[in-house]
């Protein structure tokens, strides 16, 4: 019997298998640097102005906004992407996919689609986008308010609220991106076509 076949074996690949697959927000396998710590402050709910296009509530169900206003406090799970735990990315897919919008599982990628927005023009639900362990987008959150956003931070942070305007984000923001729904459909409906083209 090799090492390779003994149950302490398997238990070794199967410890590194996860934690090679559970990689970082940008899904890159690096440790995020530490994000700032809440400054002992109560985060409030920001108020909800009137609802952006594709924001609003349908049939009495909870705005995009508010949806990810809920889930504040989840843990943080490397890889994790529903209400057990989230990383960056897989909190903003899921609450996207909460209101019928598909977005990409990683960073790079929702990085890719949409509008790109500066900063000053940001609105809801805009995802906005920093470099934390590379260059480029590695990590990504919604825009709540016109100077907050809601993010999933690294291993020991949970999902809260954070200002843009705060030294540590606002020297790291990249860009925002809007993402329309019918946007989003044209892609996938080209994607087909080019699919069944080949």
């Amino acid at each position: 019997m090799t090492p390779s076949t003994t149950p302490l074996g398997w238990i070794a690949c199967a410890s590194l298998a996860a934690s090679v697959l559970s990689a970082a927000c940008a899904s890159s396998g690096a440790v995020p640097r530490p994000f700032p710590t809440p400054d002992g402050r109560t985060t409030t709910t920001p108020a909800t102005p009137a609802a952006e296009p594709g924001l609003a509530p349908l049939g009495g169900q909870p705005t995009l906004i508010g949806t990810a206003l809920s889930l504040r406090g989840i843990a943080y799970k490397n890889g994790g992407s529903d209400p057990s735990g989230f990383d960056c990315s897989g909190f903003t897919q899921y609450v996207f996919a909460q209101h019928g919008i598909a977005l990409p599982r990683d960073v790079h990628n929702q990085f890719e689609i949409g509008e790109k927005i500066k900063l000053k023009d940001v609105r809801l639900g805009d995802l906005v986008f920093f470099p934390t362990i590379a260059t480029g987008a590695s990590h990504v959150g919604i825009v709540v308010d016109e100077d907050e956003f809601v993010h999933a931070p690294s291993t020991a942070g949970v999902v809260r609220v954070e200002h843009l305007s705060s030294a540590y984000w606002s020297k790291r923001f990249i860009a925002a991106r809007r993402v329309a729904p019918q946007e989003l459909a044209d892609a996938r409906a080209a994607s087909r076509g080019s699919r069944a083209a080949d």
